[in-house]
């Protein structure tokens, strides 16, 4: 008779491997907290993110692995997370924040606000602490789509307190101006902007910081790019040649500025616009196709009444689409910092 031990336990569950990772799960350190008393077993596993796509998975294989040894009479996993930062020590940023991401697009009306509000909604659903700041000054609809009114307060130690809807902390000059006034900032204005965004905001423990950046490849996205170490960009486009022929532009501009591309996702896919562009684009640039999220009136609605649709209708198919592509996301910058590449590497 095999004797039960930590020893045995470890050895057993090295036979179930993270698909993603293509490791182990004891040689990636997620076994936490081992204890073996008699014929019991209980262990945490932690995972590099509370959004992984396969944790129940990985959860029963690892429970199966020990429950099939010999002695083993009770077998109790626990599931938790923790986000590790891509950000160098002694960053000057306004809180501990994991990763800075930011959604782009090549043009405007493609969806970008919308695919911003409802991955961050779900990265909070599936666990994360998450933020938004909406770097689109000159047309913020980030407290429309999020249901903000009113400004953002002051703290004590002189940051700005951003507003929090949905379980999401969010900062938009749109929160910071009134209604119908024209946001009119030349480049060194809104480098100095995004700056105060970033350092003083006061945004305490964020897992991911996702910033809904403004169409086209100009001033705001090379700021961010100096501004701030970026974990990497979700491209948005739509079926259309003229959006994919934008966004082809700012997958030029990410490798110019040294962003890592986590993928492209098609929005508003569907019979008025096509569909299959986003993926023919992604395959052409060797890039992770993170999905597509179909047309559906339930989506502008959800928009316009504040709450994303992934809150308001969750059954509905593009619901489900925003929440995979919060799981794909989350695997993706998982996968680069487990391949210990230079995050500022293409």
């Amino acid at each position: 008779m095999t004797e039960l031990t930590k020893e045995t336990v470890l050895d057993a569950l090295k036979a179930v491997q993270d698909p993603d990772l293509h490791q182990d799960i004891v040689a990636l350190g997620f076994v936490q907290d081992l204890t073996v008393c008699g014929g019991g077993v209980k262990f945490t596993l932690e995972l590099t993110t509370p959004a992984c796509p396969v944790k129940e998975e990985l959860k029963q294989q690892a429970h199966d692995a020990v429950a099939a040894l010999e002695g083993a009479e009770q077998v109790t996993v626990n599931l938790t997370a923790k986000v590790k930062s891509s950000l160098p020590e002694g960053n000057d940023l306004g809180g501990n924040i994991g990763h800075v991401l930011a959604v782009t697009s090549g043009k405007g009306g493609v969806g970008k606000t919308t695919t911003t509000v409802n991955l961050a909604v779900a990265l909070s659903q599936a666990g994360a602490k998450v933020g938004i700041l909406d770097a689109d000054v000159y047309g913020p609809n980030i407290p429309v789509m999020m249901g903000i009114q009113g400004k953002p307060t002051g703290g004590a130690d002189g940051q700005i307190v951003p507003m929090t809807a949905h379980g999401v902390k969010t900062i938009s000059v749109g929160n910071l101006v009134e209604d119908g006034q024209p946001v009119m900032w030349r480049g060194p204005m809104l480098h100095k902007a995004l700056e105060q965004f970033l350092k003083e905001v006061h945004w305490g423990s964020l897992d991911y910081l996702i910033v809904d950046m403004p169409p086209g490849t100009g001033d705001a996205q090379i700021s961010l790019a100096q501004l701030v170490p970026l974990s990497g960009a979700v491209v948005v486009t739509m079926p259309p040649e003229v959006s994919l022929t934008d966004v082809r532009r700012a997958i030029g501009m990410c490798k110019k500025v040294k962003c890592p591309i986590l993928g492209v996702v098609e929005n508003m896919s569907g019979d008025i616009f096509g569909t299959g562009g986003g993926k023919k684009t992604a395959e052409a640039y060797d890039l992770p196709y993170l999905g597509t999220v179909p047309l559906h009136p339930d989506v502008r609605q959800a928009g316009d009444s504040g709450t994303p649709v992934v809150l308001s209708h969750p059954d509905s198919a593009a619901a489900k689409a925003y929440v995979s592509l919060a799981g794909k996301v989350a695997r993706e910058i998982s996968k680069k910092q487990s391949q210990q590449l230079p995050l500022l590497e293409v």
